[in-house]
């Protein structure tokens, strides 16, 4: 028997990820002693304390039943404290709040809500592949606002057509952000809110990596910026603050209209996180966070290192000023998956191509700092034999 996948699961294409993987495999399959600086992975355990209250949660029989759809209170009690102490906003932890299993489930969820066919959702290029996905899934038409280098990789929320704005209902954003690096200014966000207000547009900030940044600077938030509620929700993940990434744990904050659709759209398809996980994740976020404070000053010391020694070998590249990715220009004559390839031949190092990521991601390669000093050292060794 032969069976027609959907109309709409042939417009996905291949996961970004998985090309890469298999490239990686065949790779070392020839024998190649592979450096990964293609997926953003944190290469550290996660604390122990974090492990340690997991444990002590897990033998707890309170834990042992479905949890609440919303996710404990205690849990988003513990978001809202977390959001608090961080970037000065209070969110009601019973209306404003919501338990995801990993931002990325909220961000592919949230569409569903809100997304119709013809509906318009305004999404960075380059960006993260889901927010399109999402969209696609729904029926949805994707406008590409492009992330240029010469406007900081920020969106010109100007050039974007009357007759889009029109249609669109959503626009995603992503700051600190992936693949490029750049933090979002309380202005830039000032201005987002005016444009969502005038546009009657709904703003999702993906801001999983708001504790990865350089320099002591520490990346606003969307809700800083005056009038933000009114327009708002921004998806947050404990994954890479805390090295968690396996555990899929994190949250949303925002508009209580937003938050409470979200939540119907998951009381239908999910049964929410164990909560063992919420109560590790509950530590993690109200113990001393000198844990974070030391990932970051390792993260500092990779970044300065591979951004130093890529400018020594002539390569064009993009300092991170959060998050753990460093955007790099393909030279002349080639371009972002034949780079890819290439490197990997020849070095056996993986990076991303950068047109995984959109059509304004060609012409760029991305680079991650989690992998430890010595080999990073190594792969530069490597890239310096590189020809072009």
């Amino acid at each position: 028997m032969k069976f027609e996948t959907s109309k709409r699961y042939q417009q996905i294409p291949p996961y970004l990820f998985a090309r890469i993987d298999k490239m990686k495999q065949e790779a070392i399959e020839k024998g190649a002693d592979i450096i990964n600086l293609g997926i953003g992975d944190p290469d550290l355990p996660t604390p122990n304390h974090i492990i340690n209250s997991l444990c002590k949660a897990a033998k707890n029989p309170k834990y042992h039943q479905y949890p609440p759809y919303e996710g404990f209170k205690e849990y988003r009690q513990a978001c809202s404290d977390w959001f608090f102490k961080r970037f000065g906003e209070r969110f009601n932890p019973d209306t404003e709040v919501l338990a995801m299993i990993g931002s990325k489930e909220g961000i592919g969820h949230f569409p569903i809500a809100f997304i119709d066919k013809g509906d318009v959702v305004l999404v960075p290029d380059p960006g993260y592949p889901v927010y399109h996905i999402g969209t696609t899934f729904m029926g949805g038409t994707t406008y590409r606002m492009p992330l240029l280098a010469e406007n900081g990789f920020l969106p010109d929320l100007k050039s974007i057509p009357e007759k889009i704005l029109k249609k669109a209902k959503v626009m995603w954003l992503n700051y600190p952000n992936n693949p490029t690096g750049a933090v979002a200014s309380l202005k830039f966000f000032q201005d987002v809110v005016k444009f969502a207000k005038k546009n009657n547009i709904i703003v999702c900030h993906d801001m999983a990596y708001s504790e990865i940044y350089y320099d002591g600077k520490a990346p606003l938030s969307f809700f800083n910026a005056k009038g933000a509620r009114e327009v708002g929700i921004e998806f947050h993940s404990l994954s890479k603050t805390y090295n968690m990434t396996g555990w899929r744990i994190g949250f949303a904050v925002g508009n209580p209209d937003f938050i409470k659709a979200l939540g119907n759209v998951k009381n239908n398809l999910d049964s929410g996180q164990f909560g063992a996980i919420q109560e590790a994740a509950i530590t993690a976020m109200s113990s001393s966070q000198n844990c974070v404070e030391k990932l970051r000053k390792i993260y500092q010391e990779r970044r300065d290192l591979l951004v130093k020694g890529l400018e020594t070998l002539g390569w064009n590249v993009f300092s991170p000023e959060g998050g753990f990715y460093i955007w790099i220009k393909v030279p002349p004559k080639h371009d972002s998956m034949g780079m890819t390839a290439k490197i990997l031949q020849e070095t056996g190092i993986v990076t991303t191509p950068g047109v995984g990521f959109g059509k304004y991601g060609e012409g760029y390669i991305r680079m991650t700092v989690t992998t430890d000093v010595k080999r990073l050292k190594e792969a530069l060794k490597r890239l310096s034999k590189v020809t072009f």
